[in-house]
């Protein structure tokens, strides 16, 4: 018997069942000379597997829109020119040139502080994975002809091979690397699979077949356990499936106060495949949509056509609220084909509302596309980082005048579309009255806020302990923000971490916290934590 322990859940639960070990194909390039008159028959291989890769992406994109963003980074202009420039330099052949420059595009989001953004490198090692197997010409396992209960232990798992579980037969997934945001971590909190990613060494300590009890809650793993372990798990597991039947009972059920105030449950997401795996979590709408990664994942600055129809299918999905957050970009995210200068501190330098005022046209394409999206729900455009009036003088500003243009060119949009700003910067706090009057809603960035307020980076190992969103002082702003916002009867939500937080919940509604926007696995555990708090 082997236990294992783990420090963070990307989807609890319980799950009991022998391990199916997903044996990753050996995608290490073949090391062969390109002679210089071969350097053409190289390109053309490329250009072959290429268009296999956009035939088949092409064809998944249809059923979910992951792969609609592969399908862009696969056609991407600077993947291609980084490999045939590799190819044509006569140093490399195609295989080296593909792993070389999927390595490198894939560095610029894995050196990303933030971590939901670094863990999008798990796409572009998806289409590096998808073209060195072309190359190779090799067969993959299969994960979609598992037909019998397992738990999946991987040392990664891209979204490629997540789509393709079957959740009836796929009772839990371990992974060696990733983390709590990666699409392997989404794919199990929406499915509600039970997983913990970043177990380190688990592929050394699991064999094929061996029975595996993992309670991913508390982070623990038992390998081949003892029969009074199974025995104690085999009962948690029933305690999980009645609590889970019990939760359930809560899905349609009003999330009201004691006091009887309407609590909005929203969720967090990054593109509208995420939306279509929230509703039936019984949702009152999108608290955070992240446009960066119609950026990011993209060859050029997207148009306005290619945004609009974005925004206009998650209006259309979620009529009774979607908050498009501006561009926020800078800082840990970067573009392939837009060079930002080097900064010394990029948190502190020149990102998000401030590359969108620096760079106006861009910043309207975006606001009408957005705009021209609100006819067909409620949409509403928050800003980014804001620190002064003045920044959000200039962007409302800037908002009218693509009202106006459009009105000019007929074009029909929400003339009461509210527009409000992110508030996660200390500055914001101390200026929230201010920004009370002229914003038409707050939403409360807690990682952003509690990292600037404790001057404490997240992503430094060395002191991640003192990251701490429940210290005194960023409770206090969090409640500066929430007092000043409803003096001026603004909603107040949150769309940090902590808003998914069950054990947040009480201190949030007693601050008066009006929207709860959070990652689709747990709306319903927050929802039972309102109601049974009411009923306290």
């Amino acid at each position: 018997m082997v236990e294992i322990r783990v420090d963070k859940t990307a989807s609890r639960g319980i799950a009991i069942a022998p391990a199916y070990l997903y044996q990753e194909p050996d995608l290490t390039p073949d090391h062969y000379v390109v002679d210089k008159d071969q350097i053409e028959q190289e390109e053309e291989r490329f250009g072959e597997v290429k268009r296999a890769v956009l035939a088949e992406l092409e064809q998944l994109a249809q059923e979910n829109s992951i792969f609609a963003a592969h399908l862009a980074i696969a056609d991407d202009f600077t993947l291609q020119e980084g490999v045939l420039g590799r190819i044509r330099s006569g140093e490399k052949n195609v295989q080296q040139a593909i792993a070389e420059t999927v390595e490198e595009v894939a560095a610029i989001f894995g050196q990303m502080d933030d971590e939901y953004m670094r863990e999008r490198k798990a796409d572009v090692l998806d289409i590096g994975k998808r073209f060195l197997i072309k190359c190779k010409n090799i067969k993959v396992q299969d994960l979609a002809a598992i037909q019998e209960p397992v738990i999946v232990v991987a040392r990664d798992l891209f979204p490629s091979d997540t789509v393709k579980m079957n959740p009836k037969y796929v009772k839990g997934i371990l992974t060696q690397e990733g983390g709590v945001t990666s699409h392997v971590s989404i794919m199990a909190k929406n499915y509600g699979i039970p997983a913990l990613t970043g177990v380190t060494g688990i592929l050394e300590k699991v064999q094929n077949g061996n029975r595996i009890c993992m309670d991913a809650k508390s982070g623990k793993i038992v390998v081949e356990p003892e029969e009074s372990v199974l025995a104690e798990y085999k009962k948690l597991l029933e305690e999980e499936v009645k609590e889970q039947e019990n939760i359930r009972k809560y899905r349609f059920m009003e999330p009201v106060t004691s006091e009887g105030k309407r609590i909005s449950l929203c969720v967090n997401v990054g593109n509208t495949e995420e939306i279509k795996l929230a509703l039936d979590k019984n949702i009152d709408g999108v608290g955070l949509f992240r446009t960066e990664f119609l950026y990011m994942e993209n060859s050029h600055f997207p148009t306005e056509e290619e945004q609009f129809v974005v925004y206009k299918e998650a209006a259309n999905l979620c009529p009774k609220e979607v908050t498009i957050r501006t561009l926020d970009i800078g800082g840990d995210k970067s573009l392939p084909y837009y060079e930002f200068d080097p900064e010394e501190n990029p948190f502190l330098g020149w990102r998000a509302i401030r590359i969108s005022l620096d760079m106006p046209e861009l910043f309207k394409t975006q606001l009408r596309a957005i705009l021209r999206a609100s006819v067909f729900g409620h949409i509403r455009i928050m800003f980014p980082m804001m620190i002064s009036l003045k920044e959000l003088a200039q962007a409302k500003a800037i908002t009218e005048e693509c009202k106006e243009e459009l009105r000019r060119e007929g074009i029909p949009f929400d003339e009461n579309i509210e527009t409000g700003m992110m508030m996660e910067t200390p500055a914001s706090v101390l200026l929230a009255e201010e920004f009370a009057k002229e914003a038409d809603f707050f939403s409360i960035g807690t990682n952003d806020l509690t990292q600037y307020i404790l001057a404490v980076d997240r992503g430094n190992k060395k002191i991640a302990s003192r990251y701490d969103p429940f210290h005194p002082a960023v409770l206090k702003a969090i409640e500066m923000i929430i007092q000043a916002g409803h003096k001026y009867n603004r909603k107040v939500g949150m769309c940090g971490e902590l808003a998914g937080d069950v054990n947040a919940v009480h201190k949030l509604l007693q601050l008066g916290l009006d929207e709860f926007s959070m990652s689709a696995g747990n709306v319903d555990y927050v929802r039972k934590a309102v109601i049974d708090e009411a009923q306290r």
